[in-house]
């Protein structure tokens, strides 16, 4: 009885030891007496005790691996440190259980071979320029290369591009003449864009002033021209009063003798006097000698 007991009680810890629970994004490689047998997928499973073998558990999440920055030499003979993050994720597990020994050093392998063979077509401005498209060539081959080991590579990523220490240093005085460069063309187009703004504003003011003495000569004249049609004006004015007042000829011969006076102030040496205005003339002087004599 006792026997009975102790059997049962191995036999329930033998299935309770070989219950297992495979957990979420794992996988889990089973082979009985050596052999692949299956791959256990998410949930609840019960092993054979001493013919099943859990050989591999496979995680099925994307994974990063970042790889020591290897050695590689350019188109043009420079060579540099490349460091590389590779992006995967394992699709079949037993391709993956059986396909290659040590996956991360094969993959790692392939990544350095690849680099070196990429980076070997392409000169230094190159390499530096062109991460996009190192990126996705590598991430095709790499990707290819591995499918029969159940991996599939989803990106690959240069992390540093290390040029030696004197090539960097040529680059940093490059981009300091260039940065300079760039100031000093920046700096003369700024002058020059002060130097037309000053012309033009000179220019727009002489124009003004220009202008507003045009303007002011033409208010002149325009003035002048006014005043001269007015004293015309006041002159045929008073003309035309006189003549509607019909004056006598002695009003006449006063007015031409004091037209005659002002003419000789003294400043002319010869008068022509119209015959008639003599006429006239001469009858002033009759009656200022017959006033006398009276």
């Amino acid at each position: 009885m006792v026997l009975i007991i102790l059997l049962a009680v191995v036999v329930l810890f033998l299935i309770l030891f070989n219950i297992k629970i495979v957990p979420q994004t794992n996988a889990f490689i089973i082979e009985r007496l050596g052999a692949y047998k299956y791959t256990w997928p998410v949930g609840l499973h019960i092993k054979i005790p001493f013919i099943d073998k859990i050989a591999k558990r496979v995680n099925l999440k994307e994974q990063v691996v970042d790889f020591e920055p290897q050695p590689v030499i350019t188109k043009d003979n420079v060579t540099m440190q490349i460091d590389t993050v590779v992006y995967y994720q394992i699709m079949n597990p037993k391709l993956y259980a059986y396909g290659v020994e040590r996956p991360m050093m094969a993959i790692e392998n392939l990544t350095a071979t690849t680099l070196r063979n990429i980076i070997g077509d392409l000169e230094l401005d190159e390499t530096l320029t062109s991460r996009d498209t190192i990126n996705t060539r590598m991430r095709s081959i790499l990707d290819e290369a591995t499918d029969p080991w159940g991996i599939k590579v989803n990106r690959v990523e240069l992390k540093n591009i290390m040029p030696p220490a004197a090539i960097r240093d040529a680059m940093e005085r490059q981009m300091k003449a260039e940065r300079e460069r760039r100031e000093s063309i920046l700096k003369a187009e700024g002058e020059k864009k002060s130097a037309i703004l000053i012309a033009e504003g000179e220019k727009e003011s002489a124009i003004l002033r220009a202008e507003a003495k045009r303007e002011a000569e033409i208010r002149e004249a325009e003035g002048k021209a006014q005043a001269i049609i007015s004293v015309q004006k006041a002159v045929a004015e008073g003309i035309k009063l006189i003549n509607d007042a019909d004056p006598k000829n002695g009003y006449l011969t006063i007015k031409s003798l004091e037209s005659l006076n002002a003419l000789a102030d003294g400043k002319a040496t010869k008068i022509v006097v119209p015959s008639d205005i003599q006429g006239l003339a001469g009858l002033a002087t009759s009656l200022k000698e017959v006033i006398k004599s009276e």
